[in-house]
């Protein structure tokens, strides 16, 4: 497994080491004493995964403390531009986002901490994403940023985005109040 670190401090790009062979590929998607070896020391509570069409946003969301969630997301088939938005005040680069591809081709899987508003559209049709949290879902602590805050000014890789009523709601970034 290589782990690299980003830009922004704590968002880890994750390779696994793959096996393959005429007969398909295998490699560990978790395993707690290597991740622990690599920095990344946690225990997670809820999987989750979704079907997304081409085109589809899902986010910007988050928890906000004393029920943070980290997660360590990954693509089983398809393909996403996965964004994390610093959301830690005290932190050099709170309001800075990290974009990535992950897809279920180049099996890279991306640790975003708690701290943090995840999102990503997805850039093929019948793309599957599956994250492991550090944290139970808690309805009362989640929040939203705006997907297309010009603020934020991310780059989605998508024209004609599919995105949900609520998540077109969400507060924008210059009305954010950080509890992180």
């Amino acid at each position: 497994m290589e782990v690299s670190n980003t830009e922004i401090e704590g968002l880890l790009v994750i390779k696994p080491k793959v096996y393959q062979d005429e007969r398909g590929y295998f490699f560990e998607s978790w395993n707690r004493e290597l991740f622990k070896s690599n920095g990344i020391d946690v225990d997670f509570l809820q999987d989750n995964q979704s079907s997304s069409s081409l085109g589809v946003v899902r986010g910007l969301h988050f928890q906000n403390p004393p029920n943070t969630q980290g997660k360590l997301v990954r693509v089983i088939s398809g393909s996403v531009l996965d964004v994390a938005v610093d959301l830690r005040k005290k932190s050099p680069t709170y309001g800075r986002h990290k974009s990535i591809i992950l897809s279920g081709e180049n099996k890279i899987m991306f640790w975003i901490p708690p701290g943090f508003a995840h999102g990503f559209s997805t850039l093929e049709n019948n793309t599957i994403f599956s994250y492991k949290c550090s944290g139970i879902y808690d309805k009362k602590s989640e929040g939203s940023l705006l997907w297309n805050d010009p603020d934020l000014n991310i780059d989605w890789k998508i024209e004609n985005p599919i995105v949900s009523e609520k998540d077109k709601k969400s507060e924008r970034f210059i009305n954010f109040k950080s509890r992180f």
